[in-house]
């Protein structure tokens, strides 16, 4: 009977559709086990992006497709973990010690809120249980110091590596830490690129003992110098796209696009951030900027639009003061869309394929 029961539940799981990952919810071995015994069903999954925020979501939509399988009298229990691994990047590209995945977060044009979108991502993904940094990559004009309400100036170790800044629970690397806030960076493209590379490899990310599972790459806008450095020289597991609905930044979207599509790094989908714009006085939404713009853009390209943030005065307002709208307003409906993206991004990454690199040992051919 116990056997039957164990297929029985094994078969209906194979149903159930992760709203996260948009795949089978026992895809990538997530299913770990089924037992039986004379009081209980245990069910046990283990999903590789941070599950704190949706154990409830995920363990009702698993109770509701079991409700028809006879169990007995037995109870069922539902128990969901993480187990967040490195996923693949370009072939050939060196790894980064102590970060497993890198997500680039682009947008082609400027004045599209992407460092904002970055930082509330970054931290959504903190919030929900997982190791995160994030790294500034906008050379001429980072803006995360101030966004994350970070000061001073990182410390250097003694092999010259540095530590890096920290804010709100996470790890952060950026120009804007190394020079005055209002020092122009008056550098020509290959200094520009030596600098990202030295930020990313010259930071000790796990000083203190824990790898991170997610750094999170604010590019600069455009698709020039650091962007092929990135994708050259950077493991980039995917990339993200944000735009407005406006024609203008979705013609620069859809460059950002061709350019990662050039160069083989995946998207994990487009966000749609000033979608509308909502009053502070009554809420009404307007779409000041265009309509479902994104949408347009996703279909014709197959992506994914991952969400679509609304253009409020608040989220401007608590970027600029340090302490941005998923830190200072995490029950909002605001941090609830930015925490549905950063699981939705999380969860198409733990359906990639694994990074198998480390697994090979390196061969070395010598006359003797």
């Amino acid at each position: 009977m116990s056997e039957q029961i164990i297929t029985a539940v094994t078969n209906q799981l194979h149903t159930v559709i992760d709203p996260y990952t948009s795949a089978k919810i026992t895809a990538g071995k997530s299913l770990k086990k089924v037992t039986v015994d004379d009081k209980t069903v245990s069910v046990l999954l283990s999903k590789g992006y941070p599950v704190a925020p949706v154990v409830r979501e995920l363990s009702e939509l698993i109770q509701a497709a079991l409700k028809d399988v006879e169990l007995g009298s037995r109870d069922l229990e539902v128990v969901i973990d993480q187990d967040i691994i490195s996923h693949s990047a370009q072939q050939g590209v060196k790894a980064v010690p102590g970060i497993k995945n890198i997500i680039a977060i682009a947008s082609g044009k400027g004045g599209v809120g992407k460092s904002t979108v970055s930082a509330n991502l970054s931290l959504a993904l903190s919030a929900a249980g997982a190791k995160v940094a994030i790294l500034d990559a906008d050379i001429y004009g980072p803006s995360q110091p101030r966004m994350m309400g970070i000061k001073g100036k990182p410390e250097a170790l003694e092999n010259k590596m540095l530590l890096p800044m920290k804010g709100h629970g996470m790890k952060v690397m950026s120009i804007g830490f190394l020079v005055e806030e209002d020092t122009p960076m008056i550098w020509r493209g290959p200094m520009v690129t030596q600098a990202l590379e030295q930020m990313l490899r010259g930071t000790d990310w796990n000083n203190d003992g824990d790898d991170i599972d997610y750094l999170v790459i604010d590019l600069p806008p455009g698709t020039g110098d650091i962007q092929l450095t990135l994708s050259q020289k950077v493991p980039v597991s995917g990339a993200v796209i944000v735009t407005t609905p406006q024609d203008i930044a979705l013609l620069d979207a859809r460059k950002a696009y061709k350019m990662f599509e050039k160069v083989d790094v995946p998207i994990f989908g487009v966000i749609e951030n000033m979608s509308t714009h909502v009053c502070t006085n009554c809420g009404h939404e307007e779409a000041i900027f265009g309509e479902h713009g994104a949408h347009k853009m996703a279909e014709d390209y197959s992506l994914d639009v991952l969400g679509e943030i609304p253009l409020e005065m608040s989220i401007r307002e608590l970027a600029d003061s340090g302490t941005p709208t998923v830190v200072a307003q995490p029950d909002s409906e605001t941090a609830k869309r930015y925490q549905s993206i950063a699981l939705k991004i999380a969860g198409k990454l733990s359906v990639k394929k694994k990074d198998f690199s480390a697994a090979f040992p390196n061969i070395v051919v010598e006359n003797s």
